[in-house]
């Protein structure tokens, strides 16, 4: 038990970075801001007659949206992490646990429990492939069961382990490991990464393994490294401020992924529900906000939090409407008009690229 101390410490430095502006990416977007949904004057709907749902990860959401992993493992983030999880069983949505790393390795339940204020939500659980790799799948079951998760999110991170301090240096073995996670655990696997993208070489890779879900957690809002470089002194510092803006735009990893076969969920820099909207209609199955709904509840409280999902739920289903679609599947059969940088990632040939050269 003698790094608790040392991993609660961390999450809670974490906590107060990612409630700021200063861990942004400096200069990079997602790239959703390429993403132009097609008017039409004429959508022949009512907005009630609008079905925001979809399937993630097994479960039925009311909307394409999750409130995407944050935190974990402290006495705030237990505070934190109830009422997130209490406003996606209110509102039928996602709700995604930061690291778990402190459960699994310290027993550590603060901050992970939220079964009795979301009992119906889809909860997901979350470990980096590294601790996945050193731990057996039955550690892996206890801690899914301990959560109540629904699905666990292995997630990929070597940019911030490299730049963190005490980061771990050996990304070796993690295939093998979704290989087997896949094929023994009693829940779906969802591989996630940290604010860096997924390319298509590495969705066509777990595609391959079995694993059915991704979160792209794409460059654009949250930079990692730049929370690590921020707590990280002398030549880390310096590494980390080098690298601070690395990554896949999230719109450019959406794309890369189009194709493959993977229910994505769209995260990274995802503010608002317009931007959901992009995302969907760029192929993702839905998308995650993570900061925007923290600092929302920072701001004013779990009622500044229920305004906050509201907008967004209200926005989404207005750009539904707008571009003449009734559900996100809909959604994903309209044309697009992509700009330039974004469609520098579109894969030439790809559905995506066809319905981005439309003639309206």
């Amino acid at each position: 038990m003698s790094d608790s101390p040392g991993i609660s410490s961390r999450k809670a430095e974490h906590i107060a970075l990612c409630e700021t502006d200063q861990v942004a990416f400096q200069r990079k977007t997602n790239l959703l801001e390429e993403v132009e949904l097609v008017h039409d004057a004429m959508p022949e709907m009512a907005l009630e007659e609008i079905d925001l749902s979809v399937e993630y990860a097994g479960k039925t959401l009311r909307a394409p949206l999750i409130i995407a992993a944050m935190t974990g493992g402290t006495e705030e983030a237990e505070a934190i992490n109830r009422d997130l999880a209490a406003m996606a069983e209110i509102y039928g949505i996602g709700f995604g646990f930061g690291s778990q790393r402190p459960l699994l390795t310290e027993g550590i339940e603060t901050g992970y429990r939220v079964r009795d204020v979301a009992p119906n939500a889809l909860v997901l659980g979350n470990i980096g492939l590294v601790q996945a790799v050193q731990a057996t799948t039955s550690a892996l079951a206890k801690m899914v069961d301990t959560c109540g998760a629904n699905a666990l999110v292995v997630h990929l991170n070597p940019a911030q382990e490299l730049i963190q301090p005490g980061g771990d240096l050996d990304f070796r073995g993690g295939l093998k490991t979704l290989e087997r996670l896949v094929q023994e655990l009693h829940v779906p696997i969802i591989v996630k990464e940290t604010g860096c993208g997924l390319s298509r070489s590495v969705g066509t890779r777990i595609r391959e393994v079995g694993v059915q879900y991704a979160d792209c957690s794409g460059s654009g809002g949250t930079s990692w490294v730049g929370v690590e470089t921020l707590r990280a002194r002398n030549e880390q510092k310096s590494l980390g401020e080098r690298f601070w803006d690395w990554g896949i735009p999230t719109a450019a990893s959406v794309a890369q992924l189009d194709g493959l076969g993977l229910g994505v969920c769209a995260t990274g820099g995802v503010s608002n529900g317009l931007m959901v909207a992009r995302a969907v209609a760029l192929g993702a199955r839905c998308a995650g906000i993570a900061r925007t709904f923290l600092q929302a509840r920072a701001q004013g409280g779990v009622e500044g939090l229920d305004t906050m999902v509201r907008q967004v739920l209200a926005e989404i289903r207005l750009a539904h409407l707008l571009a003449g679609a009734k559900t996100p599947a809909e959604l994903q059969t309209k044309p697009l008009i992509l700009g330039p940088r974004l469609l520098r990632w579109t894969p030439r040939g790809s559905r995506l690229w066809d319905r981005a050269h439309p003639s309206v």
